[in-house]
């Protein structure tokens, strides 16, 4: 009698656990269909480049010094961009359906298929010198910025990078991107902190952000000289979520 109850209990305990795994994979498919009835999904943060500088010519460098040259110049991406502390970390591409992928090592080692900015300039006085690059008009960044980011090429001097951006009130902010104290590429980011003012949403009357420009402030501790920088892929990380609301889908762009 004991060994037949035993096997009683064990019987009805693989029965419960088969019926149980069932009703987990009837689950699954029913949750999947819930979320696509729901609409489409947006992200909160969404990722916008700014600028990849394949069609950059119209962008231009300012310098505080009257000496020596200051000019930009677009050049074909020359080598693998990857970052010199990440070798695992490379600028994404964005492929036909408008997604962000890790470029393939085809894409990476082919010559012509991406563009950088290059920028040369003189610094003559230490810790005030600097040197401003600008688009050809600012951009408005849609939503609520939260964090920006560029690809830089330097050449281990301990100048520092910063973002300008131009609130709705026309005051400018300037954004501390790092120093340049490092040899080959890096990708530098930075938060946008919370006390910037700025909207959330798309409207008529513009309450968002705008990108004016980046630059380097020269260093108090480097000599003077000629001095070198490229860039590419500018992006920002936009905060869009309070925008998702029942009728979002509808554009008012007729």
């Amino acid at each position: 009698m004991k060994l037949s109850h035993l096997l009683s209990i064990a019987l009805a305990c693989m029965l419960s656990t088969i019926s149980l795994i069932a009703q987990v994979k009837e689950a699954a498919p029913a949750a999947k269909s819930s979320s696509a009835a729901g609409g489409p999904t947006v992200e909160p943060l969404e990722r916008v480049t700014l600028e990849d500088f394949e069609e950059s010519e119209d962008w231009r460098a300012k310098a505080t010094t009257p000496l020596g040259q200051t000019k930009v110049l677009k050049m074909v991406q020359r080598g693998i961009i990857k970052d010199v502390f990440d070798e695992k970390s490379a600028p994404d591409k964005k492929n036909d359906k408008g997604e962000y992928s890790p470029a393939t090592e085809d894409q990476k080692d082919r010559i012509g298929t991406n563009h950088v900015l290059g920028v040369k300039t003189y610094f003559n006085d230490r810790g005030f010198d600097r040197v401003e690059l600008s688009p050809p008009h600012e951009y408005i960044i849609k939503g609520k910025a939260r964090q920006v980011s560029v690809w830089v090429l330097g050449r281990n001097y301990k100048h520092t990078l910063f973002a300008k951006f131009r609130d709705y009130k026309g005051n400018t902010h300037n954004i501390k991107l790092g120093k340049l104290d490092f040899y080959g590429w890096r990708k530098l980011t930075a938060p946008i902190p919370g006390f910037l003012p700025q909207s959330t949403r798309y409207s008529l009357l513009d309450k968002n952000i705008h990108f004016v420009s980046l630059f380097v402030n020269s260093d108090v501790h480097e000599v003077g000289g000629e001095f070198y920088f490229y860039v590419d892929d500018l992006e920002v990380r936009s905060d869009k979520y309070d925008m998702i609301y029942p009728g979002f889908e509808i554009k008012d762009n007729w």
